[in-house]
């Protein structure tokens, strides 16, 4: 099992028990602790991972760090850990700052074993940053934050190497949440600059300032939805089409040349979510998407007679996936595309009916195919 696949492993354990977990100490036993053995640490040998680690500070005795993970008897990695459901804040960044500036360790980790907020000294050196540079959500991750989180495995552990992509990371973070600000509530400062050649000479009223948010917010949608869909267009290349009834062209296929149907980014994301839930199963390469005016279509083998799902997301206020149980369709209401890993049995399920595998619902997970 890899890497991702052992942290996805954890996650689901993690989402079924989280509601029972009461205390700092079941949190560390259930959640934090895996995940560090996930990373290759031997958290039963206290020369490698040794909790309650002594920081002294100053006058102040008998400090101690939650959890150090050690490498030639000395801390690279300590970790404040905190009750899960409690929201992590800067009063316990503080703490863990203070255990920073006195351990030889370069990373320190704030978790309540759900989000792990990983810190540096960037800013000073041997004095914790006040700001994480990365931040890792154990119930909603991408892989690429998973990639990043990898480089704190025991077998691939190298400070320079984290060092170099934790500075551009942080700020890469900083200018993400602003910008996604920006796409959701824009800031009067930024309307009256991309509104200022467009009303030129005009007071900069309530109404202006409400008519040019509302057209900021569907600027920067059409215009992401727009990159994605034509880079997402060259990478996939995708075959000729095979023959299907004429019926089933006019609804699913549209030619390039005159189509007027754009696949958004939620429909481009749906793709790849579903790619990933199925991936242990079958060929990433096997399962295609077609787009149609009223609805985007995950098929199996490029056959229109092998839906997986489709996905009605024309309504950005309303996102609907459509499920098959052989020939008959379910149609469910979800709150933003994340939402899909839910079905991810019934996903497999469909998958399985057309490959030939059965869903049991033991432990036994089917060969994969390709």
């Amino acid at each position: 099992m890899d890497f991702i696949d052992q942290i996805r492993a954890i996650a689901s354990r993690i989402e079924a028990t989280k509601n029972l977990i009461q205390t700092e100490e079941a949190t560390k036993n259930a959640f934090i602790m895996p995940l560090i053995q996930a990373l290759g640490y031997n958290v039963f040998d206290p020369l490698e991972v040794t909790p309650e680690l002594v920081a002294d500070i100053g006058t102040k005795k008998g400090e101690k760090v939650d959890y150090a993970i050690l490498k030639n008897g000395k801390p690279i990695i300590i970790f404040e850990c905190k009750k899960c459901g409690v929201d992590l804040n800067i009063n316990h960044a503080a703490q863990l700052l203070r255990y920073f500036h006195v351990t030889e360790a370069r990373f320190a980790v704030l978790t309540n074993g759900i989000i792990f907020q990983i810190f540096t000294d960037l800013e000073q050196p041997n004095k914790m940053d006040e700001k994480p540079f990365l931040e890792f959500n154990i119930l909603d991750f991408k892989e690429s934050e998973a990639e990043e989180l990898k480089k704190f495995a025991k077998s691939s552990f190298d400070i320079e190497s984290i060092l170099v992509t934790a500075n551009e990371l942080k700020y890469t973070r900083h200018i993400r949440n602003i910008l996604q600000q920006l796409v959701t509530n824009p800031t009067d400062d930024f309307i009256k600059l991309i509104a200022a050649d467009l009303i030129a000479g005009k007071r900069f009223t309530p109404a202006i300032r409400d008519q040019f948010a509302n057209i900021s917010v569907k600027a920067f949608k059409s215009l992401i939805s727009t990159i994605i869909n034509d880079r997402l267009k060259v990478a996939m290349s995708p075959e000729p089409l095979p023959h299907v009834e004429d019926e089933e062209k006019k609804e699913v296929i549209v030619s390039e040349s005159k189509s007027e149907i754009v696949t958004t980014a939620e429909e481009w994301e749906g793709f790849f979510t579903i790619r990933s839930i199925l991936r242990d199963f079958v060929s990433p390469k096997r399962i295609f998407i077609r787009d149609a005016m009223s609805y985007c279509a995950i098929i199996l083998d490029d056959n229109n007679r092998k839906p997986i799902c489709r996905l009605r997301f024309n309504n950005p206020e309303r996102l609907v996936i459509s499920l098959f149980n052989g020939k008959e369709e379910e149609k469910i209401n979800i709150n933003d595309v994340d939402d899909i890993y839910q079905y991810s049995d019934k996903l497999k399920a469909t998958l399985f009916s057309y490959i030939g595998v059965q869903n049991k619902d033991d432990n036994t997970q089917p060969t994969v195919f390709v």
